[in-house]
């Protein structure tokens, strides 16, 4: 049975990290009052309703480009219309924080009702909590031609080595060659590379101690720190 974690979404009920401390503006606000609130909050965009009604985000950047007294009814075209569900899971708000390159995510009911937002720096958070950071165990980075590798390949290597695949992700893609990072438990590693070459994958890492993780979790807080700047 193949037992992979893929940065799993029961850590924690996400609608715990919904905010709502920040008003939402609507379309007779002027330009000059979102300016303000970039200027005292870092956030990369500021949600816009009208009746209650979610139509989008405005950016920092876009709302620098305009007058400050003209309302935000005649910048509409600059509006972005990005948000989640407040069922969404957590990959997928991480998702579209990426997607739409923004620290603060709109999230809507299931009747579209805007009941807050996301703050970036707290969807990060929880990676470190999963499986991947937390349990011990060493890391490989392989690489294989885009249609050559599959998971179900990767998981029978090392599965036959009496290992457990703690999480994987595909960490690389360019050219026709793809990337994928694993973190594997009961380790020792060896064999394991040894079998992934003879499947025809290049070792580009393998760490069979902390030092890997260490330098993880050092990069995931630096990134904390620089979102919370």
């Amino acid at each position: 049975m193949i037992n992979l974690h893929l940065i799993i979404n029961e850590l924690m009920p996400l609608n715990q990290f919904i905010i709502n401390d920040l008003s939402p503006s609507s379309p007779s606000t002027l330009v000059a009052e979102v300016q303000t609130i970039f200027k005292q909050l870092t956030y990369s965009h500021v949600p816009i309703l009208k009746d209650q009604v979610y139509l989008g985000c405005l950016s920092e950047t876009d709302a620098y480009c305009f007058e400050p007294d003209q309302p935000l009814s005649e910048v509409f075209y600059a509006v972005e219309g990005f948000y989640v569900r407040d069922s969404s899971l957590w990959l997928d708000v991480l998702e579209a924080f990426a997607q739409n390159n923004c620290n603060i995510m709109p999230v809507l009911d299931a009747d579209n009702n805007y009941i807050g937002y996301y703050q970036l720096i707290d969807i990060i958070s929880l990676f470190n909590k999963t499986p991947f950071f937390s349990e011990h165990g060493g890391f490989i980075v392989v690489e294989k031609g885009n249609t050559d590798f599959s998971f179900s390949e990767i998981s029978q290597i090392v599965e036959s080595n009496d290992a457990t695949i703690l999480g994987a992700f595909i960490s690389k893609k360019e050219n026709d060659l793809t990337q994928i990072t694993l973190k594997i438990g009961n380790i020792g590693l060896s064999a394991i590379l040894q079998d992934f070459r003879r499947y025809g994958y290049t070792i580009i890492s393998g760490h069979e101690d902390d030092t890997f993780l260490k330098t993880l979790k050092e990069r995931s807080a630096y990134l904390d720190n620089y979102l919370n700047i």
